[in-house]
């Protein structure tokens, strides 16, 4: 067994074995890629890619993980020049742009004419830069932004936004689409990264809210699995609300400041309860401030523009 176990390497490893093995589909009639970065999401690429029928080669920091990913199939790389020499597209899942500075800072020279597809995180000014900085080596390069659910890249929800040239992207998009479905943004090398973090706006307090909510169940001595259901029915309305918000954004935003008045209300009972049962309400207190925030403004100002003005 692989020591980085996933329920269907055992079918890429025998998919890539038939690949090596077949004399009607040879190496060189593959598609190739390397792949840089092998935490979670990484080898969720390397599977997916793996699965396609695609030649991956591999480099890490660390060798046990490129190791895992070996004995599904890939070719592991020596350094990261080695990686870079083996293929034309490089795909990068890091943990920031710093990294990529770091990763590829060690073999600057070998980046001439390579397809650099940066899907790690970070802010659009950062991406932009990085941007910059891989051209200036001679390399194109895309943006990505990896919507997915957990490391399940192959989950109906999952899909990347991409940005940068569009003529990069179409020459590659067949290769990368079995990580996940696509969604070009545009030319702007930061967009996809926006698109991204304003997602992962909604995400975070989402989870820390979520967790909170649980904890508020069992605390009180009641069983998350009743709760469950009621909190995915509570998620139905939530794209009603969204078209809802998204509208009155475009004129300043929704409520006034009665309705302010009644969300300080209505989030102040939320940190009572929480707390009632010793819960952490740390993100419900924040609500609540910036409810009052609204209250205070007046005037009918709408926690959108408090949030896009400031005010």
């Amino acid at each position: 067994m692989a020591r980085d176990a996933n329920p269907g390497d055992d079918r890429i490893r025998r998919r890539s074995e038939e690949l090596r093995n077949s004399k009607e589909y040879t190496m060189s009639e593959r598609s190739s890629v390397t792949v840089i970065g092998l935490g979670p999401m990484g080898r969720a690429i390397v599977r997916a890619l793996l699965a396609a029928g695609t030649e991956v080669t591999v480099w890490n920091r660390s060798a046990d993980k490129a190791e895992a990913m070996a004995e599904l199939g890939a070719r592991r790389a020596e350094s990261v020049a080695d990686a870079l020499d083996r293929n034309q597209v490089i795909v990068l899942s890091l943990t920031h742009y710093a990294a990529m500075y770091d990763v590829l800072g060690r073999a600057p020279e070998r980046l001439r004419e390579k397809v650099i597809v940066n899907l790690s995180s970070d802010s659009p000014e950062r991406t932009r830069a990085g941007a910059e900085w891989v051209r200036s080596h001679g390399a194109r390069f895309l943006s990505g932004g990896f919507m997915s659910a957990g490391d399940d890249i192959t989950h109906p929800a999952s899909y990347i936004f991409y940005s940068g040239p569009r003529e990069v992207f179409d020459a590659h998009v067949d290769l990368l689409r079995p990580l996940s479905a696509p969604e070009y943004l545009g030319a702007d090398d930061g967009l996809a990264q926006l698109f991204y973090q304003a997602l992962l706006t909604l995400f975070h307090p989402w989870l820390i809210g979520y967790n909170q909510a649980l904890a508020v169940i069992e605390r009180a001595g009641h069983d998350v699995d009743r709760f469950l259901p009621f909190a995915q029915r509570s998620a139905e309305a939530f794209p009603f609300f969204m078209a809802e918000y998204a509208a009155a954004a475009k004129s300043g935003g929704w409520g006034d400041e009665a309705a302010a008045r009644m969300m300080v209300a209505g989030a102040a009972h939320v940190v009572e309860t929480s707390e009632e049962v010793g819960v952490d309400a740390t993100l419900s207190h924040t609500v609540r401030e910036l409810w009052e925030k609204v209250a205070a403004a007046g005037a009918g100002v709408p926690m959108y523009r408090l949030l896009r003005d400031g005010v």
